[in-house]
């Protein structure tokens, strides 16, 4: 039976939506949360300062790390607090767009852990290379992106 343009057009607009609210939003809210947490905790300076050093590597801000830890555990929750801490005027347009790579090359690996290397069978012992080989990326992307920003 062929489907009316219309009616594709209506599947994939609540498939988008069903995305958004069951997946996006939730990991968005609960790195925004997270952030506020560590700010009012005092947990976020004492980060920052710690991994300041590393991240100057990239000309980026200690606060940056916790933009990569959390796209290391959800893409959307990255975007979250790199949103959060953009608000917060501890990130900047230059910096989001040397992290922006990185989002994407290492993102959501725990999650994908479960989803696709344990459906596809891979052993556990080859999970820290496909990690460092993603991490690794993302790190020179970054380097990259500061050359060119």
């Amino acid at each position: 039976m062929n489907k009316s343009l219309a009616d594709v057009f209506v599947d994939g607009a609540r498939k988008g939506w069903n995305v958004g609210v069951n997946s996006i939003i939730p990991n968005v809210l609960m790195a925004y949360a997270l952030i506020q947490v560590l700010k009012v905790t005092g947990a976020l300076e004492l980060l920052s300062n710690l991994f300041a050093p590393v991240m100057a590597l990239f000309a980026l801000p200690g606060s940056a790390v916790m933009v990569l830890a959390g796209a290391w555990l959800s893409m959307g929750g990255g975007m979250g607090v790199a949103a959060s801490l953009y608000a917060t005027g501890a990130l900047t347009a230059v910096h989001l767009t040397i992290l922006l790579p990185a989002i994407f090359l290492m993102g959501a690996q725990l999650q994908y852990m479960g989803r696709m290397l344990g459906t596809a069978g891979v052993k556990t012992r080859f999970y820290p290379v496909l990690f460092a080989i993603s991490i690794i990326n993302a790190m020179v992307a970054m380097l990259i992106m500061r050359i060119f920003v």
